[in-house]
């Protein structure tokens, strides 16, 4: 009798044991199934982030190949310009009581000045000099574009707003930082023909400096929203497209970015943003 009990108590520890070891082979499963699929999820999200980043490199090797021969042909093209509007400029002389030619050298010279913007591009676009940081006050600096502005303004009725305190600085190169401007607020005024507003803002936050340039266009299309910045991408039938990828050129040796987005009201927003304390460190 006391062998059968024995023989029991045995058997239910056995079972106990092996309950043990079996919830214990189970928990190690399940943690190990888990960790599996937590480092199959990583090692995808590391391939993505690599093909990004390949991807990204690809584009910039790109780029600068292809800086390196517009570059070269902006310069070559600039050099044959200069004798071209000298002697354009002695022709008008000599023929400026003749209306009729005088009219044909205007058209003439207006193929000559739109080459050299061209040519203002390519060579904006493929500088590769660092930014000359200076403090520069924001507000001046859009006073300035919107009076190189004016005659534009003012032939296309569109009003200027401009919310940008007076002590407002940045740390930026001064030129560099004017011409984004003074190309985003082209492009809005490309993008109001009967009119509008054109409003410049500026914030300082604790990390970034941010001017915006806002319009009350039509706004942005989802392929123009995608492929904006993107080097000789144009919606116009002139132009180089090179305007807003000179932009994202300043903001990049700035470490910052420009972003473009659709306002709520209608038009289109871009706002430059620019690091401050890794600037003034620099500076």
């Amino acid at each position: 009798m006391q062998d059968d009990m024995f023989s029991t108590g045995m058997c239910q520890a056995d079972e106990a044991d092996l309950e043990t070891v079996l919830a214990a082979w189970h928990g190690a499963t399940v943690r190990l199934e888990q960790t599996h699929a937590a480092l199959r999820e990583e090692v995808r999200r590391l391939t993505d982030e690599l093909e990004i980043k390949n991807r990204e490199l690809a584009r910039k090797n790109r780029l600068a190949d292809l800086g390196q021969i517009a570059s070269h042909i902006a310069h070559e093209v600039r050099n044959n310009l200069v004798p071209v509007s000298l002697y354009l400029s002695l022709l008008r002389r000599r023929i400026s009581e003749d209306s009729d030619t005088c009219q044909v050298l205007d058209k003439v010279e207006a193929g000559v000045m739109g080459l050299d913007t061209t040519v203002n591009d390519l060579l904006h676009f493929t500088a590769e000099r660092d930014p000359h940081l200076v403090r520069i006050s924001l507000r001046q600096l859009i006073d300035d574009v919107r009076s190189s502005l004016a005659p534009q303004l003012a032939a296309q009725g569109i009003e200027v707003e401009i919310n940008i305190a007076a002590p407002l600085e940045a740390l930026a190169d001064r030129e560099m930082l004017r011409r984004a401007v003074l190309n985003l607020a082209l492009n809005s005024i490309d993008a109001m023909p009967d009119g509008g507003q054109l409003v410049f803002t500026a914030y300082a936050g604790p990390d970034v400096v941010e001017l915006e340039i806002a319009d009350t266009g039509p706004g942005l299309s989802e392929e123009v929203s995608r492929r904006a910045f993107e080097p000789f991408f144009t919606t116009k039938s002139t132009g180089t497209g090179l305007g807003l990828a000179i932009v994202d050129r300043v903001a990049e040796v700035h470490g910052g970015e420009v972003l473009a987005a659709n306002c709520p009201e209608g038009g289109a927003a871009f706002t430059i943003r620019i690091p401050r304390k890794s600037l003034e460190a620099a500076a």
